[in-house]
Order: C-alpha cells, then structure tokens, then sequence
C-alpha cells in the first residue's frame, strides 16, 4: 500500500467514528532530513500515526504535540536534528547529529483547506497542481491552499490577488516531479512563503507474466507505493488469488494486445513470462508504447532473438538483462533487484553506491524569490 493510500485509509477510518485527527506536513528542510517537502503523516485522536516526517527520529514527538498546537487552527513547527542539543533557538531540538531542520505544518483533518488537500488525493485521475502557504506573516493564512485542476479550474479560499500571482506558478510546475518553495516579497517588505506540488496518480508497472518470480515482485511493488497491473494470455496464471497485492490481474489473449496500449503509457513495464511467444508479443508491444522503463527478463542472447526484427537504435528506456547487479538468485532477489533498478530510473539516478556519490543524496530544496508584488494583499476578502 503506498502512503498515500495508507494516509487516505486512516482519514477515513477516523472520520466514519467521527473522530478529529491531524495532518502533519513536510513544508521545509534545510541540511540533511530524510523526507522532501510534500511528506505526510496523519495523527489520530488516541495518538496512532499513518505516514512519516521523518526517518522515525520526529513521529513521537509531533504525534505528541500534534493535539494542543492545533488547539487554535494550523500551527508551523520546527525541528532541529543538530548536534549542539541545547537549547536557544525556535527549533525543537534534538542532538542527532544529521545537522538538519525540518519545519512542520500541523492542521486538523476537519478544516476546509485540509479538506480540499484529501479531496483532491482522492480523485488523481488527472494530475493536479497545489499551493500551500506555509509561513506565519499573516497567520489567520497559514495552511490556505489554491488548487489547480487539469482543465485550468482553481479552487481555493486565498484572496483573488494571491491567486493571480499563484496561477502562473502552478501552470509552470505542472509537469514538475517534485515539490519546490516560493517566496513572495509583499509590499511592506515582508514574505509570504509558498510550498507548490505536484500531486499524481502513484507511479505504475505492469508485470507480462504470472509465475511464481512475480508474486514477490508484486508484493513489492505494492510496498514501494507503485499501481501493479499483472497481464497473462495464460488463464490459470492470470488470477487475482495469485496476486491479491496486484491492483489489477487481468487474462488477455495474445490477439488482443493492441488493446493494452493505453496501460502502458508512461508506465514501467516488466516482461517475464517466461515463453518466448508471449515474450515476443509484449515485448514487441512495449517498444512500440510509450513506457517510461522497459525490462525484459532473460539471458542477454535470448532478448537478442526476440529483439532481431525490431526497428533500430532501441529506445533508451529498455533495460535487459532486467534490474541491478545485486547477486542472488531467488524469486525475491530477482524481484528486488528488479525494482531497485525501476527505483533508479523513475529518480534519474545510476543505481550505484551512495558512498561513491560526491554529492548530497537528495536534491537541495531552494526557495525561487519573486519580485516584490505591489498589488498582492492578504488583507483582502476572498
């Protein structure tokens, strides 16, 4: 289950008792944290928590102070995990070490901006684009969100001049992968700071082929928070009992495969059916797709057969043999290795060892500063 779904799982279970919960969100991080921007995690009455802020170093605390920070309406927190644990800054601090801050948006579930936050998780059959204030130069905004539909449409409760400012933003990051920060100079010299994010249907894959190395690729898979669609021309391997962590399991014949073309648009696709006329078949199918990653399971010289009629250079997005040279020869190796390298692709990365990286593992989160706004006024009535 990915943590969105799992975060979406725990709202609603807390809603149908009718119980108030709280969101905590990843706004900001400066030096080393182990989530981006966009993380989040949910809080609810009795203290349990769905999702994570952090590498599990934060849950107990925010899950701690979650309830009385929110007491008033949206609260912004933040945490140092610096060496030097005394204390004499606004962070709350730590002493682990990692010299990182983490800042926090807290937020109870119930309020309209949260609401428009979980409604539009809920519906990701097109992407969407999501503004968030995250700073307290006028706290009665803080946590207010603007959001930007596929078809252009906005909704949100900021005042008409933030949206205005807002909207050419979130048209250009639209086909951003990951969250970003924007500062807004206003009038009289103070910032209104903005978190704007991508939020997308999880990534897909979609498995050719039933046997048994795919069960643990699927499991997998669903663990790392991808959409697992399984295919097989072969009845008795195509069954949702076989792969009750798949999505979607479907039986299709080999004359129909045209059909599937849409699955596998921008979708990471595995070929391992283990018989060379399906192989060929979804192979064949694949090149001509528009997946983002393709890999075919098999010796080297056995792809080179099923690729010797195919139209020439390959695209760059095939991958064979399939996965990361990681050793091991077991299903769930296979199936490890397998996703380490769809991990590596969908992140533009090379797969090696972090300790020969020469740089920081994860992306510097900037702030993009705009010019001053004469016009932009939080003062105003929506």
């Amino acid at each position: 289950m990915s943590g969105l779904e799992q975060l979406l799982e725990a709202v609603d279970a807390a809603q149908a008792l009718g119980e108030e919960a709280v969101l905590a969100t990843v706004v900001k991080v400066e030096g080393s944290a182990y989530r981006r921007p966009g993380a989040r995690m949910l809080i609810n009455a009795l203290g349990q928590t769905a999702g994570t802020v952090s590498g599990g170093c934060l849950e107990s605390e925010v899950a701690r102070t979650a309830w009385w920070l929110t007491e008033r309406g949206p609260a912004l927190r933040s945490y140092s995990t610096a060496e030097d644990a005394e204390d004499g800054d606004a962070a709350v601090r730590f002493g682990l070490g990692c010299n990182g801050t983490v800042h926090l948006l807290f937020e109870r579930v119930h309020s309209p901006a949260c609401q428009l936050l979980l409604d539009a998780c809920r519906d990701l059959s097109a992407p969407k684009m999501l503004a968030t204030v995250v700073n307290t130069v006028q706290p009665q905004w803080l946590g207010q969100r603007l959001l930007l539909e596929e078809g252009g449409a906005l909704r949100g409760s900021l005042p008409a001049s933030v949206q205005a400012q807002l909207q050419p933003v979130l048209e250009q990051a639209r086909y951003s992968q990951r969250a970003s920060l924007h500062a807004f100079e206003l009038a009289d010299g103070k910032s209104l700071d903005v978190l704007v994010e991508p939020l997308r249907a999880a990534r897909r894959l979609v498995i050719f082929g039933g046997g048994h190395d795919a069960q643990p690729l699927v499991r997998m898979a669903r663990l790392q928070g991808l959409h697992v669609t399984l295919i097989d021309s072969r009845a008795h391997f195509a069954r949702a009992s076989r792969f009750t962590d798949a999505h979607v399991v479907l039986h299709k014949d080999l004359t129909a495969a045209d059909s599937l073309m849409p699955l596998l648009e921008d979708a990471a696709v595995v070929i391992m059916t283990h018989s060379l006329q399906q192989d060929a078949c979804w192979l064949a199918l694949a090149l001509r797709s528009s997946a983002c990653y393709i890999g075919q399971l098999g010796p080297r010289e056995r792809t080179e057969r099923l690729l010797a009629s195919a139209e020439r250079p390959l695209p760059a997005q095939l991958h064979y043999p399939v996965g990361l040279d990681l050793g091991g020869d077991t299903p769930e190796a296979v199936a490890l290795s397998v996703l380490a390298e769809i991990t590596a692709v969908l992140h533009q990365r090379q797969g090696g060892k972090l300790q020969a990286r020469r740089s920081a593992i994860h992306d510097p989160v900037t702030i993009e500063r705009h010019a001053r706004v004469a016009s932009l006024s939080l003062s105003e009535n929506s």
